[in-house]
């Protein structure tokens, strides 16, 4: 007896993991193609994912070409992004070690596209001038060229193969490569990915170009923003997933094709732009993110552009990169990107987010603190850096006094040291009251988001305010211990470089159709075919 339970307890074990094998079989099939391994397309410097960032300079006050680049530095920032070539700028990258995005403007599109001459002169005036001296790694030619201005879109290949040629006479086309950015909205029914295409409309475009990259070996730079995706989705698309937050195994969206499941919204998108590029027969691109990020602040409609917000998808996107996640369909090739933007940019149209996409102000104090320790020496704007904060330059006498009576009265900031006769009452201008009273708040709040505001009477620094025997709050906890000022800003100002990206509807294009059917599927894949379900 002992023997038969024994033997049917073998066969209904090899049963059940012969059905094992064939289920993990059968869900191989479906995503057979799509597992495909893609070249590496990196140069020698880049084989690692890295976090860049986009400059605008619709910014009051810019800072020097000198005085960025020793911010950059600072910053430990290692590539950037430009929406030109500005000759003053590349001249102070030479010798920095800083890789560097250069830029032809939407319209140059024409002069360039137009004449191997002038396509030439181009490379010679703001490349081969600079090189290698500037670690100028790729040329974006246009900017979302398909769907912001279309009529240019016939212009784009020729003015793509001239730059190339001309780099190729140059003897720096295995150096540099060229590409254009897209909006998201060039792919549609992005969701589920498995099932994404390019608009046919484009398909004169994009297969020659596709065609062109896989050739020269260059990426498919995307702009891609989760931000607006949830925006025009809001109920269908959690925040959570868009701000790759940790989910529970029911909130992961799963391709029903594939049964790759998708923790985080830009996966997705990537993924989307993978599938499309498969459908065209080409399995060898990389995708470049060439822009993504999050607004810190909105108008009344806009309620999710909120620094919280903002924080936590920068800081999560950071961590993502260097995790080296890779995504569900290419979990052996981690996406670079470059976070949009640098520096708010103060002089941008409504609606109010599209001043507010950056990291740092216009004179170079951060927006927010980024929560991206142990991302290695990356980025000093971090909250293990000590941070102080004072009064804003500029700022009228009036509104100081009823920041700092606030802050001293209802804020129950420690006003004491500014009395008279204590050690900070000197120099005795409301000035420097109020900025110990606020760096006072500010270290009681525990440095919350939004303790350091004052209605834009405060602003945040890393570098110490102390001065002779007057030690602010801030300075008093770290005493003690051996203190770095990593992210000193000294100068007043931003970024370098144009930018002729505006907010656009078509960066969300058709993707708003779909979603609900995708989300629809998931929630169908988990309930009837639990044995996907993550354990």
């Amino acid at each position: 007896m002992a023997n038969s339970k024994l033997t049917a307890l073998i066969t209904t074990t090899l049963f059940l993991f012969s059905a094992a094998i064939f289920a993990l079989s059968q869900a191989a099939k479906s995503s057979a193609l799509a597992a495909t391994p893609i070249k590496q397309q990196r140069q020698e410097l880049d084989k690692e994912p890295f976090v860049g960032f986009n400059i605008g300079t619709d910014v009051s006050n810019l800072l020097s070409a000198k005085e960025l680049v020793s911010f950059l530095q600072v910053q430990k920032i290692t590539h950037i992004r430009l929406y030109d070539a500005d000759p003053d700028l590349l001249q102070a990258l030479a010798k920095t070690k800083i890789r560097v995005i250069i830029s032809v403007p939407n319209n140059q599109l024409l002069a360039v596209g137009s004449s191997n001459a002038t396509a030439a002169s181009w490379i010679g005036r703001n490349v081969a001038a600079y090189y290698p001296e500037t670690l100028i790694t790729s040329i974006a030619v246009g900017d979302e060229v398909l769907t912001t201005i279309s009529s240019s879109a016939p212009l784009l290949m020729p003015a793509i193969e001239s730059l190339y040629s001309a780099l190729v006479a140059a003897n720096l086309h295995t150096q540099i490569k060229i590409s254009t950015p897209h909006a998201a909205s060039i792919i549609l029914d992005p969701f589920p990915p498995s099932q994404s295409f390019f608009n046919q409309s484009w398909s004169s475009v994009m297969l020659p170009l596709l065609q062109f990259l896989s050739k020269t070996g260059s990426p498919l730079m995307m702009n891609l923003y989760p931000y607006y995706v949830f925006m025009q989705n809001k109920g269908v698309v959690p925040l959570d997933n868009s701000l790759f937050k940790p989910l529970t195994p029911s909130k992961e969206m799963v391709d029903p094709n594939t049964l790759l499941h998708y923790t985080n919204v830009l996966d997705a998108m990537i993924d989307a732009a993978y599938f499309s590029m498969k459908n065209l027969n080409v399995t060898d691109v990389e995708v470049l993110v060439t822009e993504t990020g999050w607004p810190s602040k909105g108008d009344s409609k806009e309620p999710y552009a909120t620094v919280d917000n903002a924080d936590t998808y920068n800081s999560n996107l950071i961590k993502h990169v260097f995790d080296h996640s890779g995504t569900p369909l290419h979990p052996e090739v981690t996406s670079s990107v470059y976070i949009y933007e640098l520096f708010n940019e103060d002089l941008r149209s409504s609606p109010v987010s599209e001043a507010n996409w950056g990291l740092f102000h216009g004179n170079s104090s951060p927006v927010y603190l980024l929560h991206v320790s142990g991302s290695g020496t990356f980025l000093a704007n971090d909250t293990t850096n000590q941070t102080y904060c004072i009064a804003e330059d500029g700022v009228d006498s009036k509104t100081l006094q009823a920041a700092l009576d606030w802050a001293c009265g209802p804020g129950r900031a420690n006003c004491s040291e500014v009395q008279p006769g204590e050690s900070c009452y000197q120099p005795n201008n409301v000035k420097n009251h109020a900025s110990y009273a606020f760096d006072s708040y500010y270290q009681k709040e525990k440095k919350v988001p939004g303790s350091c505001d004052f209605e834009g009477a405060a602003v945040i620094t890393t570098t110490d305010p102390s001065n002779g025997n007057c030690i602010f709050p801030g300075s008093k906890k770290i005493s003690n211990k051996t203190k770095t000022v990593v992210n000193a800003t000294a100068a007043s100002g931003a970024a370098h470089s144009l930018r002729f990206v505006s907010l656009r509807d078509d960066r969300i294009g058709t993707m708003n159709m779909v979603l609900c059917a995708f989300f629809a599927a998931t929630v169908s894949i988990l309930i009837y075919i639990p044995s996907v379900m993550p354990c």
